[in-house]
């Protein structure tokens, strides 16, 4: 097996100590915990077992769409960039990752990685539909 090897497994098959790790690091990102031996306490584990596994066990979380990275180009004014997030909410998408350069000749580019709620081509004719939005489109593979 590569060293790197990431594998999904159900946590029914795991021993207790892995979901352990992961209550205790959503009691420390919610505050509920102020500190990682409070975390480990509460979700029922010891503090070495916490450190042992933090960095190697992760809750898995299907968001029940498809995730589409899109590139957008924009009007460079006030309220667009609202408004196309604005229209993502609207449609159930969910912003995974955003990057935005800086405006230049009154265009503004931003690249989005989304979770859809609806389907691509949909998602796309509605955000199509938002003033100020001069093009967008899906990229895929990193290429437009």
């Amino acid at each position: 097996m590569e060293e790197n090897q990431l594998l999904l497994v159900h946590s029914n098959v795991l021993p207790p100590v892995f979901a352990g790790v992961v209550l205790a690091k959503d009691l420390l990102a919610s505050g509920k915990a102020s500190s990682a031996a409070a975390a480990a306490k509460m979700a029922g584990i010891s503090r070495s077992a916490f450190y042992k596994y933090k960095d190697f066990v992760f809750k898995y979380s299907y968001g029940g769409g498809d995730v589409i990275n899109l590139n957008a180009v924009l009007s460079d004014r006030a309220g667009v960039f609202s408004a196309l997030t604005a229209a993502l909410c609207d449609c159930g998408a969910n912003i995974i990752t955003l990057s935005q350069g800086l405006p230049e000749n009154g265009l503004a580019n931003v690249s989005l990685s989304v979770n859809t709620g609806t389907a691509p081509e949909q998602l796309l004719e509605r955000l199509h539909l938002v003033d100020g939005v001069i093009s967008i489109k899906i990229i895929e593979g990193g290429k437009p």
